[in-house]
């Protein structure tokens, strides 16, 4: 029977860890697994979880170790978050899955991708990061200056990041939904702001602060993860892939969606014109047809 409300559970995890984790869309359909952007959470997003339904699929989002409800694990890897999905569909008795990743939570679904191939039937990135020493890729132009910042704090190491980062949440704790767009500041697009209105900006808004409920690690974890190895090799990714991005993109620039296309193996890309990295969201049912297109599903 689908449904949009939502059901949270908890997995527990062979390590002794719990992660988080929301189930929307048909809870009895095939699973897409959702990796949320940074910072984020698990939260129900109802536009996406009709998507969901309509196509017979569960929505699972799981929130990354340190954000929302879920154990942290300092100095984790963006490959060590394909474990703890397996963990989480584990817990639901599934097997296979296909898996969607939007901005931070882009690498996540590539170490899906890369590290299960048995239980991955394809993925797709949604204007996702990549990584930051990428031969070719001048990671930082086109970005705004607070993503500059906050990436080289991390690079200066936790004493530098954690106070920028604390400071960040106590701002977005009092934002209202109406504030979002200008909250964002120079990270969003005019194509961004026109989008970050109503269900998207209160959605966005949930999940950032239930993801900062109980402090920052989740955030600092997830940028430190960013600018070091990510723990697996694009090289490795034999399932099929695509990747989503828009020129209008002063979170994560376009430079970086087109670098993925071109180094991750048999990517197929989807760039478009004057989109934003929230904007191109209004792709998101398109994206879904393409994975189960893609997974022949």
């Amino acid at each position: 029977m689908a449904q949009t409300g939502g059901d949270y559970r908890m997995a527990t995890l062979p390590d002794g860890r719990e992660v988080e984790y929301l189930v929307e869309g048909d809870p009895e359909g095939f699973p897409l697994v959702f990796h949320h952007g940074t910072p984020g959470a698990a939260v129900p997003y109802p536009r996406v979880a009709r998507a969901a339904a309509d196509r017979g699929l569960a929505l699972v989002v799981a929130s990354r170790p340190g954000y929302g409800a879920s154990t942290a694990l300092p100095n984790r890897t963006i490959g060590d978050i394909a474990q703890d999905i397996a963990g989480v569909l584990d817990d639901m008795g599934c097997q296979e899955f296909i898996t969607l990743g939007w901005s931070g939570g882009g690498p996540h679904a590539l170490a899906c991708a890369a590290t299960l191939p048995d239980r991955c039937r394809a993925a797709a990135v949604g204007a996702g990061v990549a990584p930051f020493r990428a031969d070719g890729l001048n990671f930082f132009e086109g970005m705004g200056q607070d993503n500059i910042v906050e990436y080289t704090a991390a690079l200066a190491g936790r004493h530098a990041l954690r106070p920028l980062l604390e400071s960040e949440a106590a701002k977005f704790d009092a934002v209202s939904i109406e504030q979002v767009a200008d909250a964002l500041g120079d990270l969003a697009s005019p194509a961004d702001k026109a989008y970050a209105t109503g269900e998207f900006a209160s959605r966005l808004l949930a999940s950032i602060n239930r993801g900062l409920t109980h402090g920052v690690d989740g955030w600092l974890d997830d940028d430190f993860a960013f600018t070091q190895h990510w723990g697996f090799d694009l090289a490795d990714i034999t399932v099929p892939v695509s990747i989503w991005h828009g020129t209008a993109d002063w979170t994560i620039p376009f430079a970086h969606g087109k670098w993925l296309a071109a180094h991750v193996p048999g990517a197929v890309a989807h760039l478009y014109d004057n989109e934003g990295h929230l904007s191109l969201w209004s792709e998101v049912e398109v994206i879904f047809d393409d994975l189960i297109n893609q997974a022949g599903l």
